[in-house]
């Protein structure tokens, strides 16, 4: 930065011509704040969309169905990938990232799907791929994670990271709607995937926590290899019980070390009490939590789902293109990364419609047993490797949702589990 009377001078950026792949809601509310910050030096040029027939709100003329038209036009020197098609942005981001044009996209299922060869061809081709919206959306998690928390050692990263799911579990519980009419609102609001099972079910969740651990500890992983589920069997009876106990159920993702050479990872819902910073994020707000050794706790919250807010993220990284600015890695590249394991105990809640579901043998410790009739839970421990080894709590009229502080640390549990694991074949 130079001086000039006493007046400091902004570093010269370079101007940005996008070519823009989507035009739905995410697509539109770029469109809309792009226009809304001429300063930044950035304008697209042309989109790619789809359907050529659907009526839009701009003129035809903006528009292709031909994404060689974009991918191949020299003068685009920025991609930026807003479709809700995981395959197809895959071939879209590679083929740019080949060229070597900078992405910004906003597609977790791709990103963790693909997050290693991506993170090749970033290298290779020495072009930048930036996707702050796959996150969080309006949350600057990633950005932090890789700069701020570069050598501060993080111990947990947890929270709400799916918004549609919090505007359900919301409406149920303050609203007393039915799980059918709160998903409905959610859809109809634009805070849902075209496919709500990304959501309910927790995969986009889970796409999300997979980035997070890779900026967060290094350690990249599929969601296929930690621990998931959804709220979509969560009953009213879990919501009343909650209710009673003056607590409330997010579905909650966590990535923290269980020593200085593991990580546990699992997205599933939680009970979380009203003093919890967690208990106050309503709707379709995002919010996470971060542990660390010299900072201690950081609160970030945020709309997580919806048009500006997404938007607004992928504006920021479009900004950030302006200066170069690439996600330096640091953390996947530095040695000894941390594993990602499944050797850790949980404290859950589990209820069923029918006591024989609740295979209460794979439990290493059981605290509390209720049997009525409809009407059965179990609170106690238990391994987190039984659990993906096995489906029995992934039954209809099962849930699973864990209690407050849930990784337990406890050498007498190991033991005991390790015979539950014997006798279950699991090792």
């Amino acid at each position: 930065m130079s001086l000039n009377n006493n007046k400091p001078v902004l570093p010269q950026s370079k101007k940005l011509t996008l070519g823009l792949f989507g035009f739905g809601v995410v697509g539109k509310g770029l469109y809309d704040v792009l226009h809304s910050t001429p300063a930044l030096q950035a304008s697209i040029k042309k989109i790619c969309i789809r359907n050529a027939d659907k009526k839009r709100v701009i003129p035809q003329e903006h528009f292709t169905t031909d994404a060689n038209e974009l991918l191949h036009d020299e003068s685009i020197n920025v991609i930026v990938e807003l479709i809700d098609d995981a395959d197809a942005a895959y071939n879209i981001v590679k083929a740019a990232l080949q060229k070597g044009k900078a992405v910004v996209s906003a597609n977790k299922k791709m990103i963790a799907a693909h997050f290693e060869e991506l993170l090749h061809l970033q290298h290779i081709h020495g072009a930048a791929l930036l996707y702050e919206g796959a996150c969080c959306a309006s949350i600057p998690i990633i950005r932090n994670l890789e700069e701020y928390y570069d050598n501060d050692l993080l111990s947990a990263v947890k929270g709400i990271v799916n918004g549609s799911t919090n505007y359900i579990l919301t409406k149920i519980f303050d609203d007393g709607l039915s799980f059918k009419d709160a998903l409905l609102q959610a859809q109809q609001l634009g805070f849902a995937e075209s496919n709500p099972a990304l959501d309910i079910e927790g995969h986009d969740a889970a796409n999300k926590l997979s980035i997070l651990l890779a900026h967060a500890f290094g350690r990249i992983a599929a969601p296929s290899e930690f621990l998931y589920t959804g709220i979509t069997s969560i009953k009213k009876t879990d919501a009343d019980l909650a209710k009673q106990k003056n607590l409330k159920i997010k579905l909650v993702a966590t990535a923290q070390k269980i020593n200085d050479s593991q990580i546990a990872a699992f997205v599933l819902p939680q009970f979380v009490e009203e003093q919890d910073e967690l208990a106050g994020v309503s709707n379709e707000f995002n919010a996470l939590i971060t542990e660390s050794s010299f900072a201690d706790k950081h609160f970030f919250k945020g709309k997580g789902a919806g048009a500006y807010p997404t938007a607004a993220a992928v504006l920021s990284d479009i900004a950030a293109l302006r200066y170069n600015y690439k996600y330096e890695y640091k953390k996947y590249l530095q040695e000894n990364t941390p594993e990602l394991s499944n050797d850790y105990y949980l404290k859950i809640f589990v209820s069923a419609d029918d006591i024989e579901k609740i295979d209460k043998d794979q439990f290493a410790w059981i605290e509390e047993w209720h049997n009525e009739k409809n009407n059965n839970w179990v609170v106690g421990i238990i391994q987190s490797a039984l659990l993906q080894q096995n489906n029995w709590w992934k039954q209809p009229g099962v849930s699973l949702i864990l209690t407050k502080n849930p990784v337990v640390q406890n050498v007498e549990y190991r033991e005991i589990g390790k015979k539950s694991l014997e006798l279950a074949g699991v090792i």
